[in-house]
């Protein structure tokens, strides 16, 4: 994996929901407390993201696609942190509005968004009243935090609550402050370096 400068109008937010599956009492728990989003890219004026650049097998695009079903991907041409240019494009998630969603994803039927979503009683994905899933904010801190400052500070600095205008460095200063001190389900503690 390499740490990559991605110099373009984008910000990552907070603002989707991630496909929910069965019915466990975290789910439960988490459409209760709005603490739900996944974390998306959208354009954003005068922004810079620090990224990380990982290859996946071609057999595997199929399954990373269905898995990542909420997102529309982008092809991208991402920069090195000295500034030269990968030589092969990248793929970027990025959100897709709900009428997207369910016109491309969906294929337009009620029925496939009901087997996602709908039968949670959630209509709309793409949200601004909603906050970061508390581990999954836990991991992607982390997960900078380990690639060095350049890439921590860009992370704390550019990523955004679905309000588009509260950054991760202020959340966790306030409202979100204790996350990176809870300890993370058992098992997640050593997967990801935690």
């Amino acid at each position: 994996m390499n740490s990559s400068l991605l110099s373009c109008t984008m910000c990552l937010t907070f603002t989707g929901l991630p496909p929910l599956k069965g019915s466990s009492p975290f789910a439960a728990l988490a459409l209760f407390s709005q603490e739900i989003s996944s974390l998306s890219v959208e354009p954003c004026e005068g922004e810079e993201l620090v990224v990380t650049v990982f290859e996946i097998q071609e057999a595997e695009v199929p399954s990373f696609i269905k898995r990542e079903l909420e997102y529309r991907f982008l092809a991208v041409l991402p920069e090195t942190l000295e500034g030269k240019p990968f030589t092969n494009p990248a793929a970027l998630c990025a959100r897709y509005s709900d009428e997207e969603f369910f016109n491309i994803r969906c294929k337009g039927s009620k029925e496939i968004y009901h087997q996602h979503y709908g039968r949670y009683n959630i209509d709309k994905i793409w949200r601004d009243d909603i906050l970061p899933c508390r581990t999954y904010l836990w991991l992607c801190v982390l997960a900078a935090k380990n690639l060095g400052d350049e890439a921590y500070n860009n992370f704390l600095d550019h990523t955004y609550l679905a309000d588009r205008k509260t950054t991760i460095r202020e959340y966790l200063a306030s409202t979100g402050s204790g996350i990176m001190e809870e300890e993370p389900p058992e098992s997640l503690k050593t997967r990801y370096g935690g």
